[in-house]
């Protein structure tokens, strides 16, 4: 096994979030006897990794932890490799008012879904995360929209306190920064980032096995779904500022039929993004419950994030999500409505994710 890498000391930290309480946020922590994480409802790589990394980190360190994500309770196929799941309790078993909760990955407690009232009632609460959009909830706020996963500041936090890097706690950062950047190629990704990927590997994590169960495996039923969602697809030249909008819907009643879960579906928006006509690319994804979660990428001229945004929702500018409700070309209609002509982009926002 692996032998776990220390945590950096205060020498090796260098002062790159030299606007975050970092501090207190270590002296909560310090102090706590038990602690709970929430990440987002339908977890990502990102999400779930992130959670998971720092909860066998906390452990480690002697604390009780509790991590959690809202209804459906269910980890996506592609995430059931990640180690630490033992961790995981359902939402209703966490308390209603915890003394320290800690968010990752979740920008505005609606994102939290069941949570959110955990975490409005919560003593203290810390919220880790890299999307610019969302509200200034939370009593420290570990956030940097130039961070390229929320994987990133979690790797911080755990320096600062000084946490090993197991080879456990290591695969599920992995996951997150290899989720967030598109396995590194996407804009986000700095040299910082390569770093941390290579101590990661050092750490004891096999690159090989993340990208399989993170993309490269599905059951046969997706590929149907996908075909079916591709020959749906429609481009609309003129529209995002005459910049091209490429999109496409899948049903619930369409993966039904395959039987392929709604968490199998994250991988459809990356090959419609390849359209070389579209500068945004979009699917609406209808959930169990019937509404539907519009996922939007843009390549960097146009603004999705400020789109989403409008429509309820948010994300980065090159990346963002809302949910809705009713008839798909409508839920379209008022998103071509709401994407503007391509403005200067903002050079702290440079993630891809959502």
């Amino acid at each position: 096994m692996t032998a776990p890498v220390t945590g950096g000391g205060p020498a090796t930290r260098g002062d790159r979030w030299p606007g975050l309480d970092w501090d207190r946020a270590v002296r909560l922590v310090d102090r706590a006897e038990e602690i709970c994480l929430a990440c987002h409802v339908a977890p990502d790589g990102d999400a779930l990794g992130s959670m998971l990394a720092l909860a066998q980190a906390l452990r480690g360190l002697g604390k009780r932890v509790l991590a959690s994500f809202g209804e459906p309770f269910r980890v996506p196929a592609s995430l059931r490799f990640l180690p630490g799941q033992e961790l995981l309790v359902e939402p209703g078993m966490m308390p209603a008012a915890p003394k320290l909760m800690i968010t990752l990955d979740a920008a505005s407690t609606a994102r939290l879904g069941s949570l959110a009232a955990n975490a409005d009632r919560a003593a203290e609460l810390i919220v880790v995360d890299h999307h610019a959009s969302g509200g200034g909830f939370g009593t420290v706020r570990l956030v940097d929209p130039a961070a390229a996963a929320t994987a990133v500041l979690v790797d911080e936090l755990l320096r600062r306190l000084d946490a090993p890097l197991t080879a456990d706690v290591a695969q599920g950062l992995y996951a997150g920064l290899a989720s967030d950047t598109g396995s590194f190629k996407y804009s986000c990704t700095t040299p910082r980032d390569h770093d941390l990927a290579g101590r990661l590997l050092e750490a004891g994590v096999r690159p090989a096995e993340v990208s399989r169960e993170l993309w490269d495996r599905a059951p046969f039923g997706y590929l149907q779904v996908l075909a079916g969602a591709l020959a749906r697809a429609r481009l609309e030249r003129d529209a995002a500022g005459g910049f091209g909008l490429v999109w496409t819907t899948i049903g619930r009643a369409d993966r039904d039929v395959r039987g392929v879960p709604y968490d199998q579906l994250e991988g459809v928006i990356d090959q419609l993004r390849r359209t070389d006509e579209a500068e945004v690319s979009v699917v609406c994804k209808q959930t169990d419950e019937g509404d539907w979660y519009v996922s939007t990428r843009s390549k960097g001229q146009v603004d999705v994030g400020e789109a989403c945004v409008e429509l309820g929702g948010g994300g980065h500018r090159t990346a963002a999500a809302f949910t809705a409700a009713g008839d798909p070309s409508d839920i379209i209609d008022r998103l071509r409505a709401a994407l503007r002509a391509p403005g200067p982009a903002d050079p702290n926002d440079r993630s891809d994710d959502q």
